[in-house]
């Protein structure tokens, strides 16, 4: 799996089920509610000063999702992909990468695809049990609940650039 990892220079990311917990709430008016938990953002924050990039594949489109996107400086982001294939295959066009440089992380059928393809596959521990075997690693934390965090401190561990992206913090 180090092999792997040292690789990556591009995280991908479902929404529904790994950056949240796949809860989607409307109010009376509609409008639309997500859950995002902020380590997975810090995660992502500290992934991207680690010189990965991270992207946003989903298939469902929401506004929440290109604001959260946004706050955390995510540029790749395709919304309503119901054939993740088809974005991802773009994304590679306009990257110049290739699959062994790619992690992908997502919980249902819908991602499989995606999940077969890239150089590290991942999903969280609340994935459902036909993406298990897909996947190089399979999260402790749910999806919205570290999941994602945990994958980008693995990607920077992997990488061997903790103690570089950590320093700020005085962890010693």
């Amino acid at each position: 799996m180090e092999e792997k990892l040292k690789k990556i220079k591009l995280l991908i990311l479902d929404v529904d089920g790994v950056m949240t917990d796949g809860r989607i709430i409307f109010d009376s008016n509609g409008v639309e509610s997500k859950f995002f938990n902020v380590k997975d953002g810090h995660g992502i924050k500290m992934l991207q000063r680690a010189g990965v990039e991270v992207g946003i594949i989903s298939g469902r489109e929401s506004l929440v999702v290109t604001n959260r996107a946004t706050e955390l400086g995510i540029k790749i982001v395709y919304q309503k992909s119901l054939n993740k294939l088809e974005p991802y295959q773009k994304i590679l066009l306009a990257t110049g990468l290739t699959d062994e440089q790619v992690a992908f992380m997502g919980d249902d059928v819908i991602d499989i695809p995606v999940l077969k393809r890239v150089g590290f596959a991942a999903a969280p521990a609340d994935a459902i049990a036909e993406v298990l075997p897909h996947v190089h690693y399979v999260a402790k934390a749910r999806g919205g609940w570290g999941a994602v965090r945990e994958i980008a401190d693995l990607l920077i561990k992997g990488q061997g650039l903790w103690e570089e992206i950590t320093a700020r913090y005085n962890l010693k």
